[in-house]
């Protein structure tokens, strides 16, 4: 996945407060003192304000009369924020975030892909097409990493359901960071096959064929991040 940079001074100052949130620094329930957090980073009070409003919408903070502005319980997060998803697998130490984004995969894919082969359309398997040689064309890991991604989002998107399509976020962040594990582990095998004969099955209109060969690529994916995870 490609690196992700802030833009300009509001974003970096809601990164520099997401982090401090995601490292436990500033733990459930702590209070911010906004003046001091002001000084500290040379803003002024309603710049700051302005980037707590992005982590109170994103669910991580929150602000009351009487308490002033103090940090949510994980749960009360929102969790398919793409940020929140995006911050989290960078920085999180623990591998059961992944296995988690893994088991998303696992319910939602084969039956996206089951859905797609009932409904995608000539434009749907032709961007599907483009994906799979690009795929087949990728010359390095990040080539062949975003044309895993293209894939996986287009086939979400050919689904034509407005809320799996929104799921492609999880999907793109989930399948992105156990790329990252498994081609920093060891040579990935060729990601081709296993795609083609989901992209087949679509294109023939085989909705149990096309779930049955996600599930496997899914399976065969979770199985590699298991391995990668051992071996880091």
């Amino acid at each position: 996945m490609t690196e992700h940079r802030p833009r300009g001074l509001h974003g970096q100052t809601v990164e520099a407060l997401a982090s401090r949130i995601l490292s436990d620094e500033w733990g459930e329930g702590t209070v911010l003192d906004l003046p001091a957090l002001r000084e500290e980073l040379d803003i002024s009070l309603t710049a700051l304000r302005e980037a707590l409003k992005v982590l109170a919408a994103k669910g991580m903070i929150d602000a009351r009369q009487k308490r002033g502005t103090f940090v949510q319980p994980r749960d009360r997060w929102n969790m398919l924020d793409t940020d929140v998803m995006r911050w989290q697998t960078a920085a999180a130490d623990d591998p059961g975030l992944l296995d988690e984004l893994t088991e998303v995969r696992t319910v939602v894919e084969p039956a996206a892909a089951r859905i797609a082969a009932e409904r995608a359309s000539e434009e749907d398997l032709e961007s599907l097409r483009e994906a799979l040689a690009d795929m087949a064309a990728a010359d390095d890991a990040e080539a062949s990493v975003q044309a895993d991604l293209a894939f996986h989002r287009r086939l979400m998107g050919a689904t034509h359901n407005n809320f799996l399509m929104r799921m492609e976020r999880v999907i793109a962040i989930g399948l992105a960071e156990r790329d990252k594990l498994v081609h920093g582990a060891s040579a990935a095998e060729d990601p081709v096959p296993s795609h083609r004969k989901v992209f087949d099955a679509i294109v023939a209109g085989d909705p149990v064929a096309a779930e049955q060969a996600m599930l496997a690529l899914v399976t065969k994916s979770r199985d590699d991040l298991a391995k990668a995870q051992r071996n880091s």
